[in-house]
């Protein structure tokens, strides 16, 4: 599926050969089923963030990978056992706890584990994952660093990379009749990668970038920052960000930069029911007018209606649809390969996406494998269709918006593609 194991790779699998045996799972050859693989209940940990500033997207990507399991387990489970209750862990937007966190639920002998959310923890994590055999689904990392990876074909996504949500950010900013563009972006993969990939599709559609800058993200002040886009007089603000968005955003809005005389764009890092109450808690219209693209997770009402009723205290949506797409896909590849041994499932995560009988619920998948039908796994986040890398090759991207109360509401969904098809 992918390159072939590096010496790097290697060397990474030697050094995590103390986890190896356990993190495996049912590849010990369990209960096999005459080819090798294993039969043994599939086990899945996740990484999310409990805690730390991106805390908020935690809720629902865990309640999502919760309801996937509930589902699953409803329709039989995955070669006829439940999914035991799934491992957790931590992220907290810190690399020594998520690296902890995933030494834990390694431990624990896992087959495969979701996240982490943010792109910048994955790669903290992801060596350590897939060096041990486990295969790693993110819903939420959109990073372009994962495209071209080097995990050995463990590692896969179901949040589309951001190579597909910059051109479509870029349109929205021109469509909406601006210019002369600044772009402002947190200093890691995530911020650099969307920033790259938007001011390129600006520049693409006629706009003139005016500044492609990236910030210090652990920064405590951005008035340098907001002195620096206001010196460059642009008709239009990009801001990639996290939670420290809200300094950047109020500052901005404090200098003067306020829609729709100055339009302000962001993107998935920002999308939040409470952005425009932490930028402005006194005014929180005076974010109204303000957009931003991300991955969509509001489109599907179906999906959000069982979710709430699985989870009726959840109030974000991000991502869930993507997470539970996660889940369904390691189900359904087990299923496919007749084994729990990540090893196994791990060839058959592509094929479980595309190329066959469309089918858009894990139990109505499992009938069509029961009958030894290929099928097309339709998710929540929509058609995945993965390319040989383990990433979509199609996605739906939300255009959101703020009004005049600083509510946030979906103005639109588009589907974009990679520029090459692939």
């Amino acid at each position: 599926m992918r390159r072939a194991t590096t010496a790097v790779r290697l060397a990474a699998m030697t050094a995590a050969a103390a986890l190896v045996l356990a993190a495996c799972g049912g590849s010990d050859g369990g209960d096999g089923d005459g080819e090798g693989g294993s039969s043994e209940p599939l086990k899945l940990g996740y990484i999310l963030p409990e805690t730390g500033d991106l805390q908020y997207l935690g809720p629902p990507q865990v309640q999502a990978t919760n309801y996937a399991v509930s589902e699953i387990n409803k329709a039989g489970g995955v070669l006829g056992n439940d999914i035991p209750d799934v491992v957790a862990g931590d992220e907290a937007n810190d690399p020594a706890i998520a690296s902890q966190s995933a030494d834990r639920v390694l431990g624990e002998d896992v087959d495969a584990i979701i996240g982490a959310a943010a792109s910048g923890m994955s790669l903290a994590i992801i060596d350590k994952i897939t060096g041990a055999g486990v295969v790693q689904c993110s819903g939420s990392n959109t990073a372009p660093t994962f495209t071209d990876y080097d995990d050995d074909g463990f590692y896969f996504r179901t949040a589309p990379s951001d190579a597909m949500q910059g051109p479509v950010l870029a349109d929205v900013v021109v469509g909406d009749g601006h210019s002369k563009v600044a772009v402002v972006a947190r200093a890691d993969d995530y911020g650099k990668g969307l920033a790259k990939a938007t001011a390129e599709s600006l520049e693409s559609v006629g706009a003139n970038v005016l500044m492609n800058e990236t910030y210090d993200p652990k920064a405590t002040n951005f008035d340098a920052l907001i002195q620096k886009v206001s010196g460059a007089n642009p008709d239009a603000v990009v801001v990639i960000a996290f939670e420290e968005g809200k300094q950047i955003l109020s500052g901005l809005l404090e200098s003067g930069m306020v829609p729709p005389k100055v339009g302000l764009y962001g993107a998935d890092g920002l999308r939040s029911t409470d952005l425009a109450n932490l930028v402005s808690s006194n005014n929180p219209g005076a974010l109204g007018g303000m957009k931003g693209t991300a991955p969509a997770s509001a489109d599907n009402k179906e999906f959000t209606k069982q979710l709430k009723a699985f989870a009726p205290k959840l109030t974000e949506l991000q991502f869930a649809p993507q997470v539970f797409d996660c889940v369904n896909v390691i189900a359904l590849a087990a299923e496919k390969a007749g084994s729990t041994d990540p090893g196994d499932f791990a060839e058959e995560m592509v094929n479980v996406t595309k190329d066959g009988e469309e089918c858009n619920s894990y139990a109505d998948c499992k009938k069509l494998l029961d009958d030894d039908t290929d099928i097309d796994y339709q998710g929540a986040s929509g058609p995945l269709d993965f390319t040989d890398v383990g990433e979509p090759g199609k996605a739906s991207i939300e255009i959101y918006g703020y009004d005049k109360n600083g509510k946030l509401m979906t103005i639109d969904t588009v589907e974009s593609s990679p520029a090459d098809d692939s």
